[in-house]
């Protein structure tokens, strides 16, 4: 499949490229380096110009209020539901539509690369790019935690431009399905819509959205992935899958387009890295626990939204503000109080306390 992107590669950007790319061990890079700085540029202007004059638009009485940091907090979750409704849907169409990608046998799942998949891996790229770039800018907001991340983040998904496990993009992309949901659920906590009917609803689709496709898919692929990944460290690519031999047209060898395994060179033919290999399994293995610890937690958090406080406790706090209990008995309404503010707090802050970020959530993917 052909690069879908409708503006084709610049030129002198690619040429600029080149030398860190050969460094790099990163053929791809060139090819697709216009799309992961449009990428950044995009999700700068939505989170610059975008956000600020929509939401101080339609939200006067929540947006404008906030401090720097809780509009800055407010513009990423933006960026982050616009971006993860693009890229969720490109990544869908491109598994329907990629005719090669769905002929690709395990060397090629490995080694291979099409045109289609490149695009989702550079759309992912660029997004880390601007995650990096304004997690640095507002490093007192965001913290180490999250600049680690974006570093991290950014590094995986641009080793798929060596390429490697470039079949993979689109799958783990979908993990972002439940992420949509996600930031409507931090939403709706800021626009004091905190236990509605519509919060109901839209908590039960990122429940099941989240087991779905972080649990039952990704660790399905995951398992899928692993068995692809041993193959590629445990030997080379088959001689007949070398980019000289794959076809007997030496136009349609030379066509990256049509010769999935056009980048695998006879001179530098070997099996992946150990080093390689273990980046992505270590981070897969971390990532998938955290998304059933954060499963577990997204459950009992939104239990406790919606079922009430226990019966009585209201009314002992009345009894105690109006003196009418004993002294003794006030210390226990005073704790009571107290538990119940703590349950109501905790209520009110399900996605900033114990549902992961958006940022957070992105990692659910190896490439």
């Amino acid at each position: 499949m052909r690069d879908p992107f409708p503006i084709p590669p610049i030129p002198a950007l690619s040429r600029a490229v080149e030398p860190l790319a050969a460094r790099l061990g990163m053929p791809t890079l060139p090819l697709h380096i216009h799309e992961v700085v449009g990428a950044a540029l995009l999700y700068t202007f939505i989170q610059v110009v975008v956000s600020p004059v929509l939401s101080a638009r339609f939200f006067p009485q929540h947006y404008p209020r906030h401090n720097r940091s809780k509009k800055a907090n407010w513009d990423t979750h933006v960026v982050s539901l616009a971006q993860s409704l693009l890229i969720n849907a490109l990544a869908l169409w491109v598994m329907y539509a990629d005719d090669e990608r769905s002929a690709m046998d395990q060397e090629q799942r490995v080694w291979g690369y099409t045109g289609g998949c490149g695009l989702i891996q550079a759309l992912a790229a660029g997004y880390f790019v601007w995650d990096l770039g304004i997690t640095l800018l507002n490093l007192d907001i965001f913290g180490l935690g999250l600049l680690a991340h974006a570093v991290s983040a950014l590094a995986v998904y641009t080793f798929g431009f060596r390429p490697y496990l470039n079949y993979y993009s689109p799958t783990f992309i979908l993990y972002e399905l439940s992420t949509p949901f996600l930031n409507i659920h931090w939403f709706f906590d800021k626009l004091n819509m905190t236990g509605s009917k519509p919060q109901l609803y839209n908590g039960i689709a990122l429940l099941a959205t989240f087991f779905l496709c972080r649990l039952v898919w990704g660790t399905w692929q995951s398992a899928v992935v692993y068995a692809d990944m041993w193959r590629g460290v445990s030997r080379p690519p088959s001689p007949e899958y070398l980019a000289a031999k794959a076809f007997a047209d030496p136009l349609t060898a030379a066509d990256p387009d049509a010769n999935v395994m056009f980048f695998v060179a006879p001179d530098a033919a070997a099996a992946v890295p150990l080093w390689l290999t273990g980046v992505y399994l270590a981070s897969n293995v971390v990532l998938n626990a955290l998304n059933w610890y954060w499963f577990v937690k997204m459950v009992g958090a939104v239990r406790k939204r919606f079922v009430p406080p226990k019966p009585g406790a209201k009314e002992r706090v009345a009894a105690v503000a109006a003196g009418v209990v004993p002294k003794a008995e006030k210390v226990t309404a005073v704790e009571d109080k107290e538990g119940v503010a703590v349950r109501q707090r905790r209520a009110h802050s399900i996605v900033e306390d114990v549902v992961p970020d958006s940022e957070e959530l992105r990692e659910g993917t190896i490439q």
